[in-house]
C-alpha cells in the first residue's frame, strides 16, 4: 500500500484542496510550492509518489521530474496540467512521468492516476522479491551442485586410487610368484624377473605416495630465478633414452628465451616430466608410424608456454572434458591416473593454466601456460 505522496504546486488554494482529497484517501500527503522546496522536501522524506504541477515560477514541473528520477528512478511522478499544456504533459511522459491530470482536476480520473501509479510500484516490488527469491535459490541449487559435485569427486578419487592399489598388488603377487618359483626350481632367471618386478612395483608405491602427497594440499613452490627453456631441455635430456628404446622419435625447441623467469623449476620439471611420459606412453600404444613426440617452449603475450604434443591415438571429447579434475588413465595397470593432477595444480599454482587438445585417432597436444614474471 502506498502511503506518502509529495504534493508540488505553486497555487495555495490547489495544495489545501488536493490535499483534503489525497488525505481522506488514506494518504499521508507532503506539500511544497516550488520545484526548490520539493527537492529538499523529497530528499527528506522518500515518497513513493509525486504529484506535481508542470508551470511554475523557477523550476518547473519537467526539471522536478528530471531531478527525482536522478535521485529515485523507481519513484512514480504524476503531472497536473492546465487545457492547453498538452504539449508539456506527452513532453513529461517522454521523460518518464507516470501519468498526468489536467485542471481542475477530477477526483476520479486522480484516482486512477494513483492507482496506476500503486500498481507500477507494488509490480516493481514484486519483481525485486521474485528477483532475489530466484537469486537466492540459484546460489542454493549452486551450493548444492558444487557440494555434491565434491562427493563425486571424492568418490571418482577413492576408485581411481583403489584401482591404482590393486594393479600394484596385482605387480606385487607376480613378483612373489616368480621368486618363489626361481627359489624352489633353483632358475635364476625367474628370481631375477621376480626382482625387477618387484623393484619396478616398490618404484610405483612410492610415486603414487609422492603424488599424493603434493595434491592432498596446497601447492607450495619454490620461486627462483630459472631458464624456461632449460628445465625442458633437462627434461627432455632426461626422457630421450626412453623415447629412442620405444622407436619413438623426440624432439625439442625452445623459444621462451633470451632472458630468466620467477618460476619453481623441480616443480616444473615434474609437471612437463609427467606430460611427456604420458606422451611417450601413448605413441607406444599407437600402432601407425612413425610415432612422434615434440616438446616447446615459447613466450608470448607475457606468458612462458610449454607445450607437449604426440600423434598418439588420442582421445574421446568425454576424457577431454574429464582429465583434469578426476584420476584417470589410458595406460591401463602402468598409469595412476594422477600425473596430470599434479601438473594441473602445478600449473595453477603459479598463476597459470593447462590444457589439452584432442581428437580420437588425432594426437593430443597438452599446453602449460605460467605467468612470465621477470626478475627485478
Amino acid at each position: 500500500m502506498v502511503e506518502h505522496i509529495l504534493l508540488v504546486d505553486d497555487e495555495e488554494g490547489i495544495r489545501k484542496m488536493l490535499g483534503l482529497t489525497l488525505r481522506d484517501a488514506g494518504y499521508t500527503v507532503f506539500t511544497a510550492g516550488g520545484g526548490e522546496e520539493a527537492l529538499a522536501v523529497f530528499a527528506r522524506e522518500r515518497p513513493q509518489i509525486v504529484l506535481t504541477d508542470i508551470k511554475m515560477p523557477g523550476m518547473d514541473g519537467i526539471e522536478v521530474l528530471g531531478r527525482i528520477k536522478e535521485l529515485s528512478p523507481d519513484t512514480e511522478v504524476i503531472m497536473i496540467t492546465g487545457h492547453g499544456d498538452v504539449d508539456l504533459a506527452i513532453q513529461s511522459i517522454k521523460h518518464q512521468a507516470t501519468d498526468f491530470v489536467t485542471k481542475p482536476v477530477n477526483e476520479e480520473i486522480l484516482k486512477i492516476a494513483l492507482s496506476r501509479a500503486a500498481e507500477r510500484i507494488a509490480m516493481r516490488r514484486q519483481i525485486r522479491e521474485h528477483t532475489e527469491n530466484l537469486e537466492r535459490l540459484v546460489e542454493e541449487k549452486t551450493r548444492d551442485l558444487i557440494a555434491a559435485e565434491r562427493f563425486a569427486a571424492v568418490g571418482r578419487t577413492a576408485a581411481g586410487l583403489s584401482h591404482a592399489i590393486k594393479n600394484i598388488a596385482s605387480g606385487l603377487e607376480g613378483a612373489i610368484f616368480m621368486i618363489e618359483e626361481g627359489r624352489t626350481t633353483c632358475r635364476p632367471e625367474s628370481l631375477d624377473q621376480g626382482w625387477e618386478m618387484l623393484k619396478a612395483s616398490v618404484q610405483r608405491i612410492k610415486n603414487l605416495s609422492m603424488e599424493l602427497l603434493r595434491l592432498s594440499g596446497r601447492t607450495m613452490l619454490c620461486i627462483g630465478t630459472h631458464d624456461p627453456d632449460g628445465t625442458a631441455r633437462e627434461v627432455a635430456e632426461f626422457m630421450a633414452s626412453s623415447a629412442k628404446e620405444r622407436g619413438i622419435a623426440f624432439s625439442i625447441e625452445c623459444g621462451a628465451g633470451p632472458g630468466p623467469v620467477l618460476f619453481d623449476a623441480e616443480a616444473m620439471h615434474r609437471c612437463l616430466l609427467n606430460l611427456v611420459t604420458n606422451a611417450i606412453d601413448a605413441c607406444a600404444e599407437s600402432e601407425q608410424g612413425p610415432r612422434r613426440v615434440a616438446l616447446t617452449t615459447s613466450r608470448e603475450d607475457g606468458f612462458v608456454w610449454f607445450s607437449v604434443a604426440d600423434n598418439g591415438p588420442g582421445m574421446s571429447e568425454a576424457i577431454r572434458r574429464r582429465i583434469f579434475t578426476e584420476p584417470l588413465s589410458t595406460k591401463g595397470s602402468r598409469g595412476t591416473g594422477f600425473g596430470l593432477l599434479s601438473a594441473k595444480q602445478i600449473a595453477e599454482a603459479h598463476g597459470g593454466s593447462i590444457e589439452v587438445f584432442s581428437t580420437p585417432g588425432g594426437g593430443a597436444v597438452f599446453v602449460v601456460g605460467i605467468p612470465a614474471r621477470e626478475p627485478r
